[in-house]
């Protein structure tokens, strides 16, 4: 049956269309007054050019920087469309295309965070009222720092957050969930991570005899997409597609330097803490130990019926072990702030408020852009205050990490496990008297 939202939800949805289309111009005007160069977009239409034109691509060398292709093969594929439009029209295209992701992933972390915050209290109107509040926060988030730089260099970080939340949102057992995963890891390796959380999500259910088919069957859903791109991407570029898996994966330091500021993993907190270009065995011991944890808390999450807490403490956990983890990569802090937000609105407490707010303004405070930086490796030099602020994500993310286990082991405590099949249980029993005939 349709429900009509009456006039005041339409109205609602009105106002917060104009708030974020204001929002939205007003960025525009920013970026264009900054001349900002959209640097990364120019090289994936480069790497576009150089697989319609049949060159090596991972020998290519492009814009004033001479960056080098650092994706899968299966990307470049995807770039060749970019080939056939001018400079100017694709630079406005991708920031039209950019703006409407970021709405749209607003818009599933709202969905997924649905199941937390607003279990059992279904309101009418309730689609209206989260594309209300996905263009609400969409007008908010476009100023924070990992989604003013994702624009400002054209980048794909939003397509894959998409992608991701396309398929964690679904319902258990969808017929199509696992596909996103599939295809951003094959354009980008780090969303391979949710492959695993889900497979230990599956295993740890067999274990307690719970529902372990969906996870197991979303796993391997993503395994065989992005096996089929991957594959496609071989026909198409057999020399490439050797070439990467072969030795291009392995190399790290292709990306850029481990002590950039801009790289916002523990390798980078590292290497700047160690005054190092590369923290070699501490970095992988330490990528180990936090993989292990971050997983484990978003498993345990998941097995408590959490979803949006678990799929954000395993995008964390991917953020923070990955080598390099730009701080465009953290367009992860959208639903993360949506989440602790639902979380104050649901449960209350100052303290809830102030951790939604405070992340909020710190992903928008551009702090760990105060450092020395640039040129001449000066990261290598901070000191202990700078290295503080340069090390902004890694600290905020360690902190949702650490939420999100103290929340979960607070409802193991207070709860105990998950709701199963009820057991009748008698009254007080009484006690036994010898001259009672009903004994």
């Amino acid at each position: 049956m349709t429900v009509i939202a009456p006039a005041a939800a339409r109205r609602r949805v009105a106002l917060a269309a104009g708030a974020c289309l204001l929002s939205f111009t007003a960025f525009w005007l920013a970026q264009r007054a900054a001349d900002v160069s959209m640097i990364d977009l120019m090289v994936y239409r480069a790497e576009g050019e150089t697989v319609r034109g049949g060159g090596d691509l991972y020998a290519l060398r492009t814009t004033e920087a001479h960056l080098p292709t650092t994706y899968p093969p299966f990307a470049a594929l995807l770039f060749t469309p970019l080939t056939l439009l001018t400079t100017a029209d694709m630079r406005t295209l991708a920031t039209l295309g950019n703006l409407l992701l970021l709405v749209g992933f607003a818009h599933l972390s709202l969905r997924l965070i649905q199941n937390d915050s607003t279990r059992g209290h279904l309101i009418r109107g309730e689609r209206h009222a989260r594309v209300e509040g996905a263009l609400w926060a969409s007008a908010a988030a476009v100023w924070c720092e990992p989604v003013w730089t994702t624009l400002r260099y054209g980048q794909i970080n939003l397509l894959l957050g998409v992608l991701v939340l396309w398929d964690l949102s679904r319902r258990p057992g969808h017929r199509w969930a696992g596909v996103g995963i599939g295809v951003a890891a094959a354009i980008k390796l780090t969303p391979a991570l949710f492959v695993a959380f889900l497979l230990l999500t599956g295993a740890a259910e067999a274990v307690r005899r719970g529902p372990w088919r969906p996870p197991v069957r979303h796993a391997c859903v993503a395994a065989v997409s992005f096996a089929g791109a991957t594959l496609l991407a071989a026909v198409v570029l057999p020399y490439d597609s050797r070439r990467f898996w072969t030795r291009m994966v392995f190399e790290a330091g292709r990306v850029g330097l481990a002590e950039d500021t801009a790289n916002q993993s523990l390798r980078g907190v590292l290497a700047r803490l160690l005054h190092t270009g590369e923290p070699g065995a501490r970095w992988a011991v330490a990528a180990a130990v936090a993989g292990a944890l971050g997983l484990a808390v978003a498993v345990v999450a998941a097995l408590r019926g959490e979803r949006a807490w678990a799929a954000l403490a395993c995008a964390v956990t991917a953020l923070l072990v990955s080598p390099v983890s730009w701080s465009h990569h953290w367009v992860w802090c959208v639903p993360m702030v949506l989440l602790l937000g639902a979380e104050a609105v649901r449960r209350g407490g100052r303290a809830r408020w102030a951790a939604a707010g405070g992340a909020y303004l710190a992903f928008c405070s551009y702090a760990l852009w105060w450092v020395p930086h640039g040129v001449g490796r000066l990261e290598l030099g901070q000191n202990y205050g700078q290295m503080v602020l340069s090390a902004l994500y890694v600290v905020l993310g360690s902190g949702f990490l650490i939420t999100a286990a103290r929340r979960s082991r607070t409802l193991v405590t207070s709860a105990g496990p998950p709701p199963g099949p009820k057991i009748p249980r008698s009254r007080t029993p009484v006690r036994p008297s010898r001259t009672s005939r009903t004994v």
